[in-house]
């Protein structure tokens, strides 16, 4: 039931994608915000507590209802399952922004993609060169295709099921978010948001950096990994971004690119030797393979284990 679940998730929201203003997102944004402003007094427990706030109820319910649901009728709770997934999946609410981007560069309009690349992730594009706009277009849009979809997939498979997606997603979302400076936002309040999503993601992101060096250049994706990963703040995006950039033979990390507000290099360190070439736009074209081939071989791993279970 798992690998159909999901199956049918994937091409519920290749049909229709979930727009980021739907209702659920916007009470789970609200309760988010209202939490954190009652809670945020300063101190790295309030966060913990605001994080338990938050994150519990939503985890219970969908665990709640699925295990009533499963009670009922089977199909009800695969019907529940394919919802929860369909929500937390969110592939298509970052795609139209790297889509957007490669088409701009195709057409020769760098103006187009420097613009569309400051809605996305909210830096300076003025006259950025287009290799640097291909390279933060990469950076963002691997990070983005596992927290929307391999983290989840992993979460997903856990003993909790849907619940396990749903901790997942809204962990990642309050990690980015009580992160964000505001005049009201204290900098200890976000600590416990931003070390529990590190563990929720140390195993998830290990795995999708596993798969993008088994599809991609795996050598290269090895030899990235274990050079250049603490080159990066967050030593989760910084695996898998390493591992991304051996995979797809791009130099995604080392000394190629300034340092930007959301993704930057420590330059204390700098990488002995450079992987891959630098980046150009047909670089975005080998990424949209790289991701595709990745979603398949953990789908091809999921039947596999759906069909050892069946006749086990």
């Amino acid at each position: 039931m798992t690998f159909f679940s999901v199956l049918l998730a994937l091409i519920i929201e290749q049909v229709r994608a979930l727009s980021t203003h739907n209702p659920i997102y916007n009470l789970v944004r609200s309760h988010a915000e209202h939490t954190a402003q009652g809670f945020d007094a300063g101190r790295a427990k309030h966060g913990l507590l605001a994080w338990l706030v938050v994150v519990v109820p939503f985890v219970l319910v969908v665990a709640v209802v699925y295990y009533v649901l499963m009670r009922i009728n089977i199909l009800l709770g695969f019907a529940w399952n394919v919802l929860i997934v369909y929500l937390t999946l969110g592939f298509r609410q970052f795609s139209h922004y790297f889509t957007d981007i490669h088409l701009a560069l195709n057409n020769d309009d760098p103006n187009r993609a420097r613009e569309i690349l400051r809605q996305w992730i909210g830096i300076d594009t003025v006259d950025m060169p287009v290799q640097e706009v291909v390279r933060n277009t990469l950076v963002h849009a691997v990070v983005a295709s596992h927290r929307h979809v391999f983290g989840v997939f992993f979460w997903f498979l856990m003993p909790i099921g849907p619940a396990g997606a749903v901790l997942y997603r809204i962990s990642e979302y309050l990690a980015r978010h009580w992160s964000e400076p505001g005049p009201d936002r204290s900098p200890e309040f976000s600590q416990f948001a931003r070390r529990a999503f590190y563990v929720i993601d140390w195993i998830p992101a290990r795995l999708t950096s596993i798969g993008f060096a088994i599809v991609g250049n795996f050598e290269d994706a090895i030899y990235a990994w274990r050079t250049y990963a603490r080159q990066w703040p967050d030593g989760n995006d910084g695996i898998l971004l390493a591992a991304g950039s051996g995979a797809l033979g791009a130099r995604l990390v080392g000394p190629l690119a300034e340092p930007s507000s959301v993704d930057t290099l420590d330059g204390d360190h700098e990488a002995p030797l450079p992987v891959g070439s630098d980046c150009t736009p047909r670089t975005l074209q080998a990424a949209v393979g790289l991701v595709w081939r990745a979603v398949l071989l953990w789908m091809l791993l999921l039947m596999m284990l759906t069909i050892a279970v069946w006749f086990g």
